[in-house]
């Protein structure tokens, strides 16, 4: 077994921490018959003022070569076999450790302040990283919600590593920085990204679940200036946008209200739209003067774009179909050996009415792999091939074993 990839995650509710620390590190070492060369810990805002004893705590009770994690609004993980929960709100740890025979294992801290210019060479982010660009490494990255740059190592990282996956989130857990915590390092940092490279013998594979569906046809962005969009089809936005909501049910009116999005298109030139093709991005604000409407991203003249909503039935429709989707595309392909969840603090129970949804629906199609992951305040995962931060999305980064 020693040259088979394994997984394991535990999850631990003891409202100590010495005792959520044993308890993870005893279950999730005796689920490995090997030792393990990877650890990915969260752990709850319930524990922010014990955040500093984390990693002492867990350095007496385990010996793994790199660890990453951070805290988290709530985590995500298996308390029992075979049952994953999603925790929120309450004290909890959740600890992913991982056997990886050929793997190549690289951890790194960023800040804002040491990353490239965007017009920089690669050479410059895989200087930053410390990473090459060959074997194709996979990523996963864990960061401050309060740190600027976030976006631009996501573009630096897809110039520099084309191929590559890159997944993860914001930490979360409060309002204020040193209420947020990331490890690395053996080390506790406030701010910037934390973050892995994974490279050989491993595959990561994403679902990015937003949680839309689209509603009316797309349309056609003929003005634009930034992220204010000035004309749709050659007509004034704010028309098309009240006769499209005109034209809905009562139900789906009351949803607009609140709970629309803009969705815009990423492949140009595919002639039909599906859901999914779609990069998900808050409507900021409307300039009735105008009839202007402001939207959370750059548009451009040319770009086509459509309207969609958002609730918990859209959002369930949307994970599911994307994991029908997975697993059609994907049946000849080695088996899941593990994943993980990185989840918007917005969804979970509070958009559900009922905790557990995503994590559960993700087992009803990979039944007994591991799970481990946190509701943080922002998502990364790709989106037709491009890197983006998300929000109110679930992104699941699906492990297997290259060459097994």
């Amino acid at each position: 077994m020693a040259d088979k990839m394994q997984w394991a995650n535990a999850l631990s509710t003891r409202p100590s921490l010495e005792a959520a620390v044993a308890d993870v590190v005893q279950q999730a070492v005796s689920s490995l018959t090997a030792p393990a060369d990877l650890g990915l810990v969260f752990i709850s805002s319930a524990f922010t003022s014990e955040y500093s004893r984390l990693l002492p705590l867990l350095a007496e009770k385990l010996s793994v070569p790199v660890l990453i994690g951070c805290s988290a609004a709530g985590v995500v993980g298996r308390r029992e076999p075979g049952k994953t929960e999603e925790i929120e709100a309450e004290p909890a740890i959740s600890l992913t450790l991982a056997h990886l025979p050929g793997v190549n294992i690289q951890a790194f801290h960023v800040v804002a302040e040491e990353l490239p210019d965007l017009d920089s060479s690669p050479d410059a982010w895989i200087d930053l990283v410390g990473v090459p660009p060959s074997p194709v490494p996979q990523f996963i990255l864990l960061s401050s919600a309060f740190s600027s740059g976030t976006n631009d190592l996501l573009q630096g990282l897809d110039f520099a590593y084309p191929g590559s996956v890159v997944v993860g989130g914001q930490a979360s857990g409060g309002f204020v920085s040193d209420r947020i915590a990331l490890f690395c390092h053996n080390r506790l940092y406030r701010e910037g990204t934390v973050g892995l490279a994974l490279s050989g013998d491993i595959v990561l594979e994403t679902i990015v679940a937003q949680g839309c569906r689209p509603i009316g046809q797309p349309l056609r962005v003929t003005k634009a200036e930034r992220n204010i969009i000035l004309e749709l089809d050659e007509q004034v936005p704010l028309v098309i946008l009240r006769d499209l909501i005109g034209s809905l049910s009562e139900q789906e009116r009351l949803l607009a209200q609140n709970s629309l999005f803009v969705g815009l298109a990423m492949n140009e030139f595919k002639p039909s739209l599906q859901q999914g093709d779609f990069l998900i991005r808050n409507l900021l604000g409307v300039d009735p003067s105008a009839g202007a409407i402001a939207i959370g991203d750059r548009v451009r003249p040319g770009q086509r774009l459509q309207f969609h909503l958002r609730d918990a039935q859209a959002s369930a429709e949307d994970l599911e179909l994307l994991l029908q989707e997975y697993l059609d595309n994907n049946r000849s392909e080695s088996s899941p050996l593990a994943a993980l969840m990185f989840s918007c603090v917005g969804r979970g129970a509070g958009l559900y009415g009922q905790p557990n949804f995503d994590s559960q629906l993700f087992k009803r199609y990979f039944h007994d792999i591991p799970i481990g992951g946190f509701f943080g305040s922002g998502e990364i995962g790709p989106v037709s091939e491009r890197t983006f931060l998300h929000g109110y999305t679930s992104v699941f980064a699906i492990c297997r074993q290259l060459n097994s």
